[in-house]
């Protein structure tokens, strides 16, 4: 029995500043997080990335070395590059993750209706996840309601 590519489409944008490489990894991880890869599944040939981006087979290859240091996949000689692992939380994450995932992209339509391009969306998002995950265990909307509420104690 031949194992199947899992069903994951690279897409390289070649203005974005990131490494093409890395773009490979972000997409990867992000298919792992999301449950599209599994334990098990083929990450399609380098020879099929490269028909269907036009790159260089050599990025392919260390876009795969990487994500195989980091544990996530193996080579197999002569069968390909097989998923190790997931990145996602619990088993059952995706059911979970529904309900906030239908408000996230209600949230995006909003925000393109609004007249945000991809990019601001970005900027934007990331701005938000940067502040509720800083290091410094606190968020600008703890601190913002820390603010209003010595204000009233005065």
């Amino acid at each position: 029995m031949a194992a199947e590519s899992a069903a994951i489409e690279f897409r390289i944008d070649r203005r974005s500043g990131v490494a093409t490489y890395l773009q490979i990894v972000q997409q990867t991880k992000q298919a792992l997080r999301l449950g599209v890869l599994e334990p098990g599944d083929r990450l399609p040939a380098a020879r099929e990335v490269v028909e269907a981006t036009a790159i260089n087979p050599n990025t392919v290859l260390k876009a795969y070395r990487e994500l195989e240091r980091e544990g996530l996949v193996e080579a197999r000689r002569g069968l390909g590059t097989f998923v190790r692992r997931t990145l996602g939380g619990a088993p059952d994450a995706t059911a979970a993750d529904a309900p906030l995932r239908t408000e996230l992209a209600d949230w995006a339509r909003r925000a393109r209706a609004a007249g945000l391009e991809k990019d601001d969306v970005g900027a934007l998002f990331t701005a938000v996840l940067d502040s509720t995950y800083s290091t410094n265990g606190t968020n600008s909307t703890d601190s913002v309601t820390r603010s209003r509420e010595g204000d009233q104690e005065r």
